[in-house]
């Protein structure tokens, strides 16, 4: 009983001195309260700043955090609106380049007087250069063997094979291919072919050169159109190296081809007609 009584005791102690310090807290300037007012003020101030300091700490920490929600928001919005740019821009680029292809497919059909059709690769031998490669044209599209294989920079190849829906070309830098051709500048006749160390960096050379003919570093090689199966004029690449073949009354250069074999994706092919030949001219 003596414990409840004096618990008792201490609650309303309590009570009765916080209602008087509220009572001189409240007081108006001219109350007698003021004193007792003052007086607490003084040991009560750091224990207000700390209430209004805490109070302004939850303020800001809560307003940071809404911030920080709502960048997030807005960086995510903004991601979506950059993958969206990204694809609209991809979407730009395929249409030109589709339109580029057009625009040199007319260029082509001018160019030649055979019919022409356009292909798309898709497949090619094992390594790093379309030396030998698939097309999604074949007989049914009017693709025979030996129908020479061309792109917007050059000369690419020949059809070796023809299936119902797809034929296989076989490019110029293929060792076993042949190509008749002509020095533009010289108009000399020299024989282009493929060899088994410079296929490897996407070269040909030109074998047999006598030593009266004219050539030079940087000199372009075109088709002769003396085959059957080659145009005339098709470009083909530039010399970039001369080599003398040492006891030898010739020496050949090493072709730089105006087609970029690592980066085929689209080719056309001329249709000159059936099977003819074995490709060496």
């Amino acid at each position: 009983m003596r414990r409840i009584f004096s618990n008792k005791i201490f609650i309303i102690s309590a009570v009765v001195v916080l209602i008087f310090v509220l009572a001189a807290l409240t007081a108006g300037e001219n109350s007698r309260m003021n004193v007792v007012r003052n007086v607490l003020t003084v040991p009560l101030s750091p224990l207000q700043k700390g209430i209004v300091g805490v109070s302004n700490w939850v303020k800001d920490s809560i307003n940071f955090f809404r911030e920080v929600r709502t960048a997030r928001e807005e960086n995510k919005e903004l991601k979506k609106k950059l993958q969206q740019m990204e694809q609209e821009l991809e979407n730009v680029y395929r249409l030109q380049k589709e339109n580029e292809n057009l625009r040199k497919l007319l260029d082509f059909k001018e160019q030649f007087t055979q019919e022409i059709v356009g292909c798309n690769i898709i497949a090619k031998d094992s390594g790093n250069l379309f030396e030998t490669f698939t097309i999604d044209r074949g007989s049914r599209d009017g693709i025979s063997v030996n129908d020479p294989v061309i792109n917007a920079n050059g000369l690419v190849g020949r059809v070796a094979k023809v299936d119902l829906f797809t034929s296989k070309v076989v490019s110029i830098i293929d060792t076993e291919s042949s190509v008749s051709a002509r020095l533009s500048k010289s108009r000399d006749l020299v024989i282009l072919r493929g060899d088994s160390q410079l296929r490897t960096q996407g070269l040909c050379r030109l074998d047999y050169i006598p030593p009266d003919v004219e050539v030079a570093v940087g000199d372009t090689v075109e088709t002769s159109g003396l085959s059957s199966i080659y145009p005339k004029g098709i470009i083909i690449g530039e010399i970039v190296q001369i080599v003398k073949n040492e006891g030898q009354f010739d020496y050949y250069a090493i072709v730089k081809p105006a087609v970029d074999f690592r980066r085929l994706e689209e080719v056309v092919v001329i249709k000159v007609g059936a099977e003819q030949g074995n490709g060496d001219d």
